[in-house]
């Protein structure tokens, strides 16, 4: 029989064994980028711009101490967060970190030193007058992230996509821009455009990830 002393090392051997995987910050951005949905080594590589070998190194880590999935897609492989919890644990883990570190909020606050960007959005509301047209919900992520999961009546359009579309875009409505979250630059470069070229626009937020902790539903396109 295992003596206590024994029990309690093995098991905060394999509780560190998370630690170690997080222990990396282009690993926790392969988190956060699966958060949004499924991607190949590959486009991983592309979002964390990094080199594939790079990449494929990271996710072995994080396979390893089973936080993330796969399967395989033709030729491809796709990778996943093992399961849900894993999208509550880095929720957790970068509320601890702001709470905790100051280096964090000064660094956000720096970069987003336009606070009329990240103007405070009620979920409830913001569904309802989406749902009323009152609103423009523009998702600017990629559009597989858009299909894996977006919030209700949003319109996918990525960044990339959002400069050639503006005239697809009335002025006489309030556009509310959303991304990967508190962290993602991509919604606050869109409320930038957006407000140059005379657009109301403000910056949700919010990410799915953290709509959906909210308790707030989620759209998918057909197939997902």
């Amino acid at each position: 029989m295992k003596n206590s002393k024994l029990f309690k090392d093995e098991l905060y051997e394999q509780f560190a064994r998370i630690g170690k995987a997080v222990a990396s910050p282009r690993r926790l951005e392969i988190l956060d980028l699966l958060c949004q949905g499924e991607k190949t080594v590959e486009e991983l590589a592309e979002h964390a711009r990094i080199d594939v070998k790079s990449a494929s190194a990271h996710l072995k880590v994080l396979r390893s101490s089973r936080l993330l999935g796969s399967r395989r897609d033709g030729k491809y492989m796709r990778y996943r967060l093992a399961d849900p919890a894993v999208g509550g644990f880095w929720l957790s883990l970068r509320s601890l970190a702001r709470q905790q570190l100051a280096e964090i909020r000064e660094t956000v606050e720096a970069y987003f030193e336009n606070r009329g960007a990240m103007q405070p959005v009620d979920r409830r509301t913001l569904v309802s007058r989406a749902r009323r047209g009152d609103v423009i919900v523009l998702d600017v992520r990629p559009k597989d992230e858009f299909a894996a999961g977006h919030l209700p009546h949003a319109r996918s359009l990525p960044l990339g996509e959002l400069r050639r579309k503006l005239s697809t875009l009335p002025h006489s409505k309030e556009i509310v821009a959303y991304c990967r979250g508190p962290y993602c630059v991509l919604s606050f470069e869109a409320v930038k455009l957006l407000r140059r070229r005379g657009f109301k626009a403000t910056r949700l937020d919010d990410g799915v990830l953290e709509w959906q902790a909210a308790g707030m539903p989620v759209e998918l396109l057909a197939g997902h």
